[in-house]
This record gives C-alpha cells, sequence and structure tokens, in this order.
C-alpha cells in the first residue's frame, strides 16, 4: 500500500497549525510554551483519512526564523509539501526559506494553501494569489493546485481534502530502499512502554523483535514495539510516522538527530564529500573552510566546508566539496542535506551526499575532483570499481558496498559478478569477502615480482628468498591474505617457485664466477677428504677468498653436494651414504647398535659419532630405544 506524509511549510503566524487542526480535529501544539505563546516550536503530527482509502501522515513544522531547524527536521522524509501563505500577508521571508529548503531537500510534489480567506476583499485574495503564481514559477510548486480556505469558517476544506487525495493518488511509489533508516525527532518516556522515539521512516522496513543500531554512537537495541498514527503494527515501512519504543534504553541514551537503523548497516563518520549549490538569494560568497550548520536528517551540526578546486563559491554556483562535521553523523550515499550559515543563521545552500566515508581531501587536487565527477554522473559498475580502488591493497568487503553505494545486495551481486568476470575487480579473501581493484592487484603482483628480481640480483648465490622475507619487503602486500594469494597465484602461473618456505623465479639458477668456482672445488675436495672427520665450517673461513664462502656453501647444501648434520658442521654425501648403507646392514644382522659400537663403526670421536647418530634419527633412518637405536620401521 503506498505510504504518502505531507508536511506543512509556511511563514509564521499563517495558520499551518490551524489548518491542520480543522482539517484533522488533532492540535499539533502539545507543549505549554506553544499554547501560551501561540506559535508553534516542535514539529506537531497528525493524520488524514483520504476519500480513496490511503491515511495520510502530517508533519505540522514551525514557522519562526528561530526554529527554523526543527522545520529542517519535519521535511526529512515527506512526499507532499503544503505551502501556506496567509492571504492577507502574502508570500514573507520563511515563505521563501521554506520552499529554498524544500527544493535542497527533492521535494518534487505540492500545493498551495492560501490561508485566512474570511479576513481579506475579494479583490485583494485575487491580488495575493496572482502574486504567488508569479513568485513560484520557476520553482517546483510552478504548476501546483492553489486552494483557498478558511480554517475558522470552514470554507474550501472539502476542495482542500479533494484535492490532497487526487494527488497523493498521482504521486508515484516510493522507493523503499534497501537498508531500514529511521531519523529521530522525537525523544522520551511512557509508563509502561519505556523509552520511546518518533519519527518518518525514510527507507526499509523493521519488525518488532528486529535487532537495531542507534547511531552515530553505534548503541545496539531490540524493536518491543511499533505504532503507526497510535495504532499497533508488527511492521513498518518507509513513507510512514512511526513511533517505536525499545527494550531496556535509557531515554538519556538517544538523542533527537540520532539514526535509528538496521543492525550494523550504517558506518558513523566525520567528514562527508557532497555537491554542494550555494543559493541564489545566499547574502554573499562562501569562502573556502567557513564555518556552517550542516543539516541531514534530523540532525543539526557545526561543521567547515572545504570547497574543492576553489577558494570561493559564488551565490548560484555549484561545486564539489568535503563538509567535515564537529560531531560525527551516519548517511547514506544520495542523502540530501541543507546548509546554514552559522550567524547570522539563514539557509544559504545545500545538496547531495556523494560519499559518506570519505577520507580527507587536499583542498586542490585533480584526483580528488575526478573521483566526485564519477560518483556524481558514474555508472553504477563505476561507482562500485571506484569504492573497491579507494581501499587501496586491502580493498573492500563486499558487505560493505550495500553501505557505501546504497545499493541492495541483489543489484550489487548482479554488478559485482560481470566486474569480476572482466577481471577489473578480484575477490581475493572469500572467508571476508575482500575484494580489490585490478590496478592494485597488479601493483602488488608486480612489487613481489621486482623484489624477487632485485634479491636475485643482490644475492646471486642464494636460490630464493623466505616467503616473510618477501612479504615484509613488499609496501602493497604486507597483508598476509594478499600476499598468500599472489604467491599461490605466480606459483600456478608458472612465473615462480616455492620450495617449502623459499620462493624464486622460475628460471633463476645459481651461477658461480670462476674464482667462485674454484671456491667451491676446494671446499668439495676438504669435505670429501676428510670424510667422517672433516673440519667445523667456522674453522674453513679464514682460508677462503673473499666473503662468499658461506654463500657457496648454502648452494652445495642445496645441490645436496654437502649434508649438515648440525649447525656449522657439513659432511660431504659420499661420506654419509656409505655410513648409512654400513649401519643398515649392521642393523640388520644385530638388530640394535648403541654409541660405543657406532664409535666403533665411524672410527670418529664423540664430537662426530654423536651429532652423526642424531643426524640419523633426524632423518628417520633410526629410532632410540633406550642406550640404543634401532632401524625405524617405515
Amino acid at each position: 500500500m503506498k505510504q504518502v506524509i505531507l508536511g506543512t511549510a509556511g511563514h509564521i503566524d499563517h495558520g499551518k497549525t490551524s489548518l491542520i487542526k480543522a482539517l484533522t480535529n488533532i492540535d499539533t501544539d502539545r507543549l505549554k510554551e506553544e499554547k501560551e505563546r501561540g506559535i508553534t516550536i516542535e514539529l506537531g503530527f497528525a493524520h488524514l483519512d483520504l476519500p480513496g482509502g490511503k491515511r495520510l501522515g502530517i508533519v505540522d513544522v514551525p514557522g519562526h526564523e528561530k526554529f527554523v531547524k526543527n522545520m529542517v527536521a519535519g521535511a526529512t522524509g515527506i512526499d507532499l509539501v503544503a505551502l501556506v501563505i496567509a492571504a492577507d500577508e502574502g508570500v514573507m521571508p520563511q515563505t521563501r526559506e521554506h520552499l529554498e529548503i524544500c527544493e535542497l531537500l527533492k521535494v518534487n510534489h505540492g500545493l498551495v494553501v492560501l490561508t485566512k480567506i474570511d479576513m481579506v476583499e475579494h479583490d485583494w485574495l485575487e491580488m495575493v494569489k496572482e502574486d504567488v503564481t508569479e513568485y513560484l514559477t520557476d520553482t517546483f510548486l510552478a504548476d501546483s493546485p492553489i486552494v483557498e480556505i478558511s480554517s475558522v469558517t470552514g470554507e474550501g476544506l472539502d476542495e482542500l481534502v479533494k484535492v490532497l487525495d487526487e494527488l497523493v493518488q498521482k504521486i508515484p511509489e516510493r522507493d523503499m530502499g534497501h537498508i531500514f533508516r529511521l531519523p529521530i525527532d522525537r525523544v522520551f518516556t511512557m509508563k509502561g512502554f519505556g523509552t520511546v522515539i518518533t519519527g518518518s521512516t525514510v527507507s526499509g522496513k523493521v519488525a518488532t523483535g528486529d535487532e537495531v543500531t542507534i547511531y552515530p554512537h553505534k548503541i545496539a537495541s531490540r524493536i518491543r514495539g511499533i505504532q503507526v498514527h497510535n495504532r499497533e503494527v508488527n511492521e513498518v515501512r518507509a513513507g510512514l510516522r512511526t513511533a517505536i519504543n525499545f527494550q531496556g534504553l535509557e531515554k538519556t541514551a538517544i538523542l533527537r538527530g540520532d539514526i535509528l537503523a538496521a543492525k550494523d548497516s550504517l558506518m558513523p563518520t566525520y567528514m562527508v564529500d557532497v555537491i554542494l549549490k550555494l543559493l541564489e538569494s545566499a547574502p554573499r560568497k562562501l569562502k573556502n573552510r567557513a564555518k556552517v550548520r550542516f543539516h541531514t536528517g534530523t540532525s543539526e551540526i557545526i561543521s567547515t566546508v572545504v570547497l574543492l578546486g576553489r577558494d570561493k563559491l559564488t551565490p548560484g554556483e555549484t561545486c564539489f566539496a568535503q563538509i567535515r562535521l564537529d560531531q560525527p553523523t551516519a548517511v547514506l550515499r544520495h542523502d540530501r542535506y541543507v546548509l546554514r550559515s552559522y550567524s547570522p543563521v539563514r539557509t544559504i545552500g545545500g545538496g547531495e551526499i556523494l560519499n559518506a566515508l570519505p577520507g580527507k581531501k587536499k583542498q586542490f587536487s585533480d584526483i580528488a575532483l575526478s573521483e566526485l565527477k564519477l560518483l556524481h554522473a558514474g555508472e553504477l559498475d563505476e561507482v562500485i570499481e571506484l569504492f573497491v580502488s579507494l581501499g587501496r591493497f586491502r580493498g573492500v568487503e563486499e558487505g560493505e558496498l550495500p553501505f557505501l553505494t546504497n545499493t541492495s545486495k541483489k543489484k550489487l551481486d548482479e554488478v559485482l559478478k560481470a566486474l569480476k568476470a572482466q577481471l577489473r575487480i578480484t575477490l581475493y579473501d572469500k572467508e571476508k569477502g575482500l575484494l580489490i581493484h585490478s590496478d592494485f592487484l597488479k601493483k602488488a603482483k608486480n612489487e613481489i615480482l621486482e623484489n624477487i628480481t632485485q634479491y636475485h640480483k643482490d644475492f646471486p648465490l642464494k636460490t630464493g628468498l623466505p616467503k616473510e622475507e618477501l612479504r615484509s619487503r613488499t609496501t602493497g602486500a604486507k597483508n598476509p591474505k594478499l600476499f598468500s594469494y599472489l604467491i599461490d597465484r605466480l606459483t600456478k602461473d608458472d612465473t615462480i617457485v616455492q620450495e617449502k618456505e623459499i620462493v624464486r623465479l622460475k628460471d633463476h639458477r645459481v651461477m658461480l664466477a670462476h674464482d667462485q668456482q674454484k671456491t667451491r672445488k676446494n671446499l668439495e675436495d676438504t669435505y670429501l677428504k676428510s670424510g667422517l672427520q672433516p673440519p667445523y665450517f667456522k674453522d674453513l673461513t679464514n682460508t677462503l677468498p673473499g666473503n662468499t664462502g658461506k654463500e657457496i656453501l648454502e648452494v652445495m647444501v642445496k645441490e645436496g653436494i654437502l649434508l649438515k648434520v648440525k649447525e656449522d658442521l657439513y659432511f660431504h654425501r659420499k661420506a654419509i651414504h656409505e655410513l648409512e648403507e654400513r649401519l643398515i646392514y649392521f642393523l640388520k644382522e644385530h638388530g640394535t647398535i648403541d654409541t660405543p659400537q657406532f664409535k666403533e663403526m665411524t672410527g670418529t670421536s664423540r664430537k662426530y659419532t654423536i651429532p652423526l647418530i642424531e643426524y640419523f634419527d633426524k632423518i628417520q633412518l633410526t629410532v632410540r630405544v633406550g642406550d640404543s637405536r634401532v632401524l625405524r620401521k617405515k
């Protein structure tokens, strides 16, 4: 069922509250001060059952200039505006300001209600109508109905109800949106119910029992009950004035301006990127870093405007900007906002939010401007690609994209499938759903290959480098998941080779220079001649030319010419293999061998005997049983 909310707008004392009372028999002035002073201070709410069967929600807003911030809060989420103009005064300052606010918030439907017709002559009324028609020529109300009424006599009320019914039928179905959000405009307690909030549901739906989060302070709660126009309901959708109460939540925890939303669906921010229009009626140019009042939803936040690509904005002009907030908020891309000057306070501009969670931008940056141009006018696939690229080497979680793009998961999945197929983005961590843009994936991959190549140049005698050392050298792939993904991908592509924890380029070969070949031959001869009593390597270093002895030794170990038995103790493979054959023969004949017997077999001292027998344990040829060794069963 189509849901429509009507909001009033207009100058103080033009009869907005009286009009609603005459229409609905509901007095929206509920405060004692409002009754005493005869002016509306806070938002008021009512409803009207139309002849066509629809129930119209109504928000009554203050007309006094001191309470325009409350008017902005009330205009959030309305579908239809009734611009109320008193026939005895005509267009006044708040008439103009309220209309500008409605235009900034993209309210597209409405009508004009001329009130107090019982107080003027017919000729005067006609003159006022002409004046109003001329004033509205270039606004969204240019061709809207003008209905004349008297709240005192009731004249014109039937005609007004008829016009409202016709307008409601013509208003297109509201886009439901995919995330439940309700900007809070009132918080109070009710005996037997606890804490209650009210507001206009601007998107999504929610039901009794659902878990919710109150932003920007991320307060978790659960919905205890829902009312729409004083009636209990189990579920509420976008387009309805709603009252909700919670389980175990104190009134002091919630403030007007907070946003009630689906659990964990939004992200608080102290900055928003926007497109900003400065009204032609603005009294002066807007300077870079000017202090302003930022209105979105039902909140008002003191903020600083950073104009991008310029130092000033002239009335009537539009530019991209970053608004830095003194307090956090939680918004979505495409949300509308209003700016009011810091002092004296008046509406000066507004526009659309392009990025609800940006990083800080430099004032003069071509990259920043191109990003915002794309966010303003780009297709969904381009927008998704941009948000993924803004995540740089970490990328973006798929679960963050409904918030960042303000797009339903179903629609996102369709576009993501195409982007992945085109290799414009890649899912590199299935567990967290992390996506990375092709540009950053390529940069990280190239950096890994450059680091391996450089390592081979710096250490030509080493087979490769440990993976963990490679990761620490790679700026773009310090993320372990991305690093592992790229190493596996490069291995499958046959670009690199993994040998346990060592990584090398596939075509890398250790090439020894002439003097290094000579050192290698000397080492091999030394270990071959020494048999089972080789020198410790530290005792050989002084006899080796240059500083490459250790590296050549490692090459020989890698090639299997030398076998490392323990730290600094190496044997030629021929000596070890011969000993291994004798040991196997002995154990097959006798079943066991103790250390003295093994010492006698090797003909060496204990400094060689013990490391050798432990080496055979290590390679799982033998196993120790008591003080003896036996062949390990394989």
